[in-house]
């Protein structure tokens, strides 16, 4: 599943076992230098649970026969796996486009992919509590206490 972006990015959604190794260390390093060295958060990241899960890339396309750059990802997680809702996580976007509006694209695409690719739902989050207005604005409403996952204070958000 792949579509253009207004941004300039590319969307593709992969299960793991269709990630070529380039896209999958490029998902890996982006992940790793947004929640563990930017965030400073010694986490498992790699949690078992990739192979079960769909990954959305947005993707800047490569010059002639180059490997993409990209620049957005988020897990999309089965109902099951994580919760008993589907869900997203693992949102994260290239610091270096931070205030683009980027990380709203991102969400907007997580949110209709999932959608697309199992139906209408509700979803349930684990998000970084300081980034409850941000999920807000895309339907997500705070759905439980805060609690700390990793050093850093997280709260369960429902979009219904």
């Amino acid at each position: 599943m792949s579509r253009p972006d207004p941004t300039g990015l590319h969307w593709r959604c992969l299960p793991f076992g269709a990630l070529q190794p380039a896209t999958l260390y490029g998902m890996l390093r982006l992940r790793s230098e947004v929640f563990v060295v930017e965030q400073r958060c010694l986490f498992q990241d790699m949690d078992g649970a990739d192979a079960d899960c769909m990954h959305l890339l947005g993707e800047q396309p490569a010059h002639g026969a180059g490997t993409p750059t990209l620049h957005a990802y988020a897990r999309l997680v089965p109902a099951g796996l994580k919760f008993t809702e589907a869900s997203i996580g693992r949102v994260v976007s290239d610091p270096a486009l931070r205030g683009t509006g980027l990380g709203h694209v991102l969400m907007a695409q997580a949110v209709q992919t999932l959608m697309a690719l199992w139906g209408p739902q509700p979803i349930r989050i684990g998000a970084q509590a300081h980034l409850q207005g941000f999920y807000r604005r895309h339907g997500f409403e705070t759905a439980g206490p805060i609690y700390d996952e990793d050093g850093i204070d997280h709260v369960e958000m429902l979009r219904p």
